[in-house]
């Protein structure tokens, strides 16, 4: 089991000074995250990614998956971003007209694509099959981020 499935915390989000809903109150790991679920660590991922979204925005920067994978996984924190990045699209197999291409900024606006986008990136983070991500935990995380 990958430290990002023991902590339920699947993008491997960092600590920090969130006091992120459904963190686990006893924490044994002093770099990552700790959630009581998979679902609360998957509602951790969907806020922050609207968090890079609103400061890319800011920014003047497009949101695209290379922008979001580059300050997910920056490589000046050893992360192989490239290689990062090219998993994912390979993991999204995302075609149009039976091509395959990058989604759109647009298209990132949207759950179903964005879920596929946060499976892949689970994918990569835990070092699992697409098959054994818990996309019902995706979609609830996303249901606890977002809905009142």
């Amino acid at each position: 089991m990958s430290r990002g499935q023991r902590n339920n915390n699947p993008l491997n989000i960092r600590r920090g000074t969130s006091q992120w809903v459904g963190r686990r109150e006893t924490v044994t790991d002093k770099e990552f995250e700790e959630f009581t679920s998979m679902s609360f660590g998957y509602r951790a991922a969907w806020k922050l990614m609207n968090t890079y979204r609103i400061r890319l925005r800011q920014e003047g920067r497009s949101y695209t998956l290379e922008h979001i994978i580059r300050r997910w996984a920056p490589p000046e924190d050893g992360n192989d971003t490239r290689e990062y990045i090219r998993t994912v699209i390979r993991l999204l197999d995302y075609k149009v007209a039976g091509r395959e291409v990058l989604p759109s900024p647009a298209c990132l606006q949207g759950r179903r694509v964005f879920s596929r986008i946060i499976a892949a990136m689970t994918c990569v983070e835990c070092g699992i099959r697409p098959e054994e991500v818990d996309r019902q935990s995706i979609e609830e995380g996303w249901r606890m981020a977002f809905t009142p």
